[in-house]
């Protein structure tokens, strides 16, 4: 099975997210599996592309308010999720200013980038972040939450489609309405 990633910004510009939709629609058509995460903004317009029951939504919990209507994956509290805590710890850089709850977030990124055994990765990683990093040495504080998938991504070899990088997006938007292979 192949598996993305499509998270980014909860504050990702509408057009953008319209792309992203129609990305997730067009992936599951070639028979690609969404992980996401259940948040507004870029997680919520990925998730409203792919049909119901078809994605992998990783959610803290308590966040009930979240609401979903795909496969919501829990493993909260089990040595998995202490093994996804750890990857995240290595992969943030500010790691000991963040609550409990900010921590919870920044976790659910190895499993949507890697999977809920951590081992299963997604083969790309395709978002919107205001400074359009594609690797970890592109992340900065402009990268906001999503910096941590970029960089679990950049640890383990796989690609990210950032759409807050002018030529990504132009490559993705061809690729999602033309039919033009990248």
């Amino acid at each position: 099975m192949n598996y993305y990633a499509g998270v980014g910004s909860r504050v990702t510009p509408l057009a953008v997210m319209v792309v992203m939709k129609v990305v997730a629609a067009k992936m599951h058509k070639l028979g690609w599996t969404l992980r996401s995460g259940g948040a507004q903004g870029a997680d919520k317009a990925f998730e409203s592309g792919a049909p119901a029951g078809c994605s992998e939504i990783y959610r803290p919990r308590g966040e009930s308010n979240w609401m979903t209507r795909n496969t919501e994956i829990t493993v909260y509290g089990s040595e998995i999720w202490e093994q996804a805590m750890e990857i995240a710890r290595l992969s943030h850089p500010a790691w000991g200013r963040c609550p409990a709850f900010a921590r919870a977030l920044h976790a659910r990124n190895a499993f949507q980038v890697l999977g809920k055994d951590l081992a299963t990765p997604s083969k790309s990683v395709i978002c919107w972040t205001r400074d359009g990093a594609e690797n970890a040495e592109q992340t900065s504080i402009a990268t906001g939450g999503t910096g941590t998938a970029i960089r679990i991504a950049s640890a383990n070899g796989i690609e990210v489609v950032n759409m807050g990088n002018a030529i990504s997006r132009k490559r993705i938007v061809d690729w999602a309405y033309n039919n033009v292979k990248t």
